[in-house]
């Protein structure tokens, strides 16, 4: 966000009075949308947003300078957040906990807004029962080298498995190449039985569509399909919910959609100039998903039907890490994702035969998560480049620490 005189502007929304600082600081710079632009977006589409974060706890993903940098993760609440904000205290699988954020009116978007967030990250439980979730949330996430064709017909498969099994999914774009489909379930189980729903889901899309989806976790076994993301539903995930403005050039949108629009429409008509618009409209295709909660049961049976999982083989050296069965090298690790583009392509420079026999789900640039930001593992998966023409493993070209620094309880600093 670039630096704004403006000291501060008052917004009266719904009784409560909320600061905007800085309003006039450029957010989005190519389509020219401001601090306050992105205020008045969330207020435009409130009732949509709400339904989809309000009453949870929420991670505050804040993005302070600018949409350029990193986003930083804050869990707990600021602690002179406004009597209009309610707090509910999450225990980590890790046996961590962390006072959150709950919002339940426009207010309470505007406060979090200010605070430089733009896309809400809710967790699947309501504040008065966070052990038991409500939403199961399936993420359609694309390989390289997929395209939106294939995302829909993986979502209609799925579409197809939520019926078998009494379910109701309702579709929106991720904001980003993918697709959500959030299932209202009831209250009744614990974050284990709703991962292994999900799990059981992404198996059997799987199964109906061998080729166009998979379920498999790890990255480098996936080639060109869409990984059908149960993951998303352990306790410490969160995904950016409905009408959650993305860190994109374009301020692209996750948008809900009808299911007869999947097919035709983009991720990228959905930004936060055209949604409003669209919302003042059609309203919200989302506007009936809190009367159409289901069951897990039918998943749950299945899951039976299918048995255990197949687990990923472990390396036997006896240390408990994962040994992948592809021919991974890996070239990076850094700070952001600019500076992981950079060193993929100095690599490739580097090796221009092995980089001519790839495939573009080849190269892996995956964003890992840290104590508090993301930082990026760059690799490139060699299954397709003759074994003997295969480059070694190298020196990395860069080589980030994101724990550097940090110290632990009982650990000194070094």
């Amino acid at each position: 966000m670039s630096p704004s005189k403006s000291a501060g502007e008052i917004l009266e929304i719904d009784g409560h009075e909320v600061r905007v600082s800085s309003p006039d600081k450029i957010v989005f710079p190519e389509p020219g949308l401001t601090k306050l632009d992105v205020v008045r977006y969330y207020l435009a589409v409130a009732d949509g947003a709400l339904r989809g974060a309000a009453g949870r706890p929420m991670v505050l993903k804040r993005f302070v300078k600018g949409i350029e940098q990193e986003a930083f993760f804050q869990k707990r609440v600021p602690e002179n957040h406004p009597d209009f904000v309610d707090t509910a205290t999450l225990h980590y699988a890790r046996g961590t906990s962390a006072e959150e954020a709950v919002i339940r009116d426009a207010a309470g978007l505007a406060w979090v807004v200010n605070l430089g967030c733009l896309d809400l990250n809710p967790h699947p439980v309501r504040a008065e029962d966070l052990d038991h979730p409500d939403e199961l949330r399936v993420d359609l996430d694309p390989m390289p080298g997929v395209d939106w064709s294939q995302i829909v017909d993986v979502a209609m498969v799925a579409r197809e498995v939520l019926d078998h099994v009494g379910l109701v999914g309702w579709p929106k774009t991720s904001g980003s190449r993918g697709l959500h489909i959030l299932v209202r379930i009831a209250p009744q189980w614990d974050f284990t039985q709703v991962r292994l729903a999900a799990e059981t889901l992404a198996r059997e899309v799987e199964n109906r569509a061998p080729g166009l989806a998979t379920a498999r976790w790890w990255k480098e076994e996936r080639g060109e399909s869409v990984f059908v993301d149960f993951n998303q539903n352990a306790k410490d995930r969160t995904v950016a919910s409905a009408y959650s403005i993305r860190p994109l050039a374009d301020a692209r949108v996750s948008t809900p959609l009808d299911w007869d629009e999947v097919r035709v429409r983009r991720p990228e008509e959905f930004t936060a100039l055209s949604v409003p618009a669209r919302f003042a409209e059609i309203g919200d295709p989302h506007r009936g998903i809190d009367d159409a909660a289901g069951t897990l049961d039918g998943l749950l049976a299945l899951a039976k039907e299918l048995g255990p999982a197949e687990k990923p083989p472990r390396a036997s050296g006896g240390d408990g890490r994962r040994q992948s069965t592809m021919p991974l090298i890996e070239i990076a690790r850094t700070k952001t994702k600019p500076e992981a583009v950079d060193a993929l392509e100095q690599w490739k420079a580097k090796h221009p035969a092995a980089v001519a026999l790839l495939h573009p789900a080849d190269t892996l640039i995956d964003g890992m998560r840290g104590s508090s930001s993301i930082w990026y593992r760059v690799r490139v998966n060699l299954q397709h480049v003759p074994e003997d023409e295969r480059p070694p493993q190298e020196e990395l070209i860069a080589d980030y620490d994101p724990w550097a620094g940090k110290t632990w309880p009982g650990k000194p600093a070094d």
